[in-house]
């Protein structure tokens, strides 16, 4: 090595360093593909908080709604897998993959699943007038009067669609949807007895339960939920049933397993901060916070399952 080399090299490697530092330091950006204010979009923005201290980077929170999140996953799925570009999915990735009879990228292929945040069960009720005080009765009910019971539907091909096409599916009912543009008309309609009956989140019917306005028949969780412990679960009558919305950490496919442990690792801790746990109470969620690994086999089980549902009630994308 000539002296012009000894002089250059350590210039060189200065410069590769102050390039590192700048990539380390750059902020992280976490598409959602749900408006401001959604259940998706509070729970990414109190992660991002958390993560952003476990990263030393500045954490920020983008919104890209739209077909059902497809918006945001193809961003995700086009983008460098350098930890830069991260996206706050939910069960409509796995939902997606049969909903639509194409899609501009692979659900599994072009995605690196780093962790699933958070699980969130929904409730179905009914307005006072329907005669079924329980699960059991319901369906009994609904047997007996095919096709005269019907049921609100807030988005077609959402997860709290795709609840009541499960739980039709798996009782053998037949209950007619009442499709509806958005949460807020179908739980007015719900609560003025235009509708009957209504997959809902918790929170969005909470109150209405507690004040007598609405029947609570079950929880589409495995187990009772503890904010309503006298509130059986579906299962309880119709064993096997379980329907969960979830919300998941993905990044681009071909991250570094170096990086993407990094990254998914900062999630989790940060699911056990006091702060996030109880933003999570108060979504009504629970914490999850597997391994990259595990998130990707739970996403590849989740499309299997949904495209039974999703073939079963015939929905097509808006």
């Amino acid at each position: 090595m000539n002296r012009r080399d000894l002089l250059i090299a350590p210039a060189a490697l200065a410069f590769a360093a102050g390039a590192d530092a700048q990539i380390d330091s750059a902020p992280v950006r976490i598409l959602v593909g749900a408006p401001a204010g959604g259940s998706t979009d509070t729970l990414a923005r109190a992660l991002a908080a958390s993560m952003g201290t476990a990263l030393g980077r500045a954490v920020i929170v983008e919104n890209k709604p739209g077909a059902g999140g497809n918006i945001a996953a193809e961003a995700i799925a086009r983008a460098a897998p350098d930890g830069r570009m991260l996206l706050m999915s939910f069960t409509s990735h796995a939902i997606n993959a049969t909903l639509y009879p194409t899609l501009p990228f692979d659900p599994v292929k072009d995605f690196t699943a780093l962790t699933c945040v958070a699980t969130s069960p929904s409730i179905l009720v009914a307005h006072p007038s329907v005669p079924a005080k329980d699960m059991r009765e319901l369906i009994a009910l609904a047997k007996a009067r095919p096709g005269q019971l019907n049921i609100a539907i807030g988005a077609l091909g959402s997860s709290l669609h795709m609840a009541g096409e499960a739980f039709k599916m798996q009782s053998g009912v037949d209950i007619v949807n009442i499709p509806y543009q958005g949460t807020s008309p179908a739980v007015q309609d719900l609560l003025a007895g235009q509708v009957q009956l209504m997959f809902a989140a918790v929170g969005n019917v909470k109150a209405h339960i507690q004040a007598g306005k609405l029947k609570a028949l079950g929880v589409s969780s495995a187990q009772r939920l503890p904010a309503f412990p006298y509130v059986p679960a579906i299962a309880e009558a119709l064993p096997g049933y379980e329907s969960s919305a979830w919300f998941g950490l993905f990044g681009p496919a071909r991250m570094p397993a170096a990086l993407a442990r990094k990254i998914s690792d900062a999630a989790r801790d940060a699911l056990q901060q006091p702060g996030m746990r109880k933003r999570l109470d108060a979504a009504d969620a629970m914490a999850v916070g597997n391994s990259p690994e595990q998130f990707s086999a739970f996403v590849q089980s989740e499309i299997l399952r949904w495209a039974k549902v999703v073939k079963f009630s015939g929905a097509r994308p808006q």
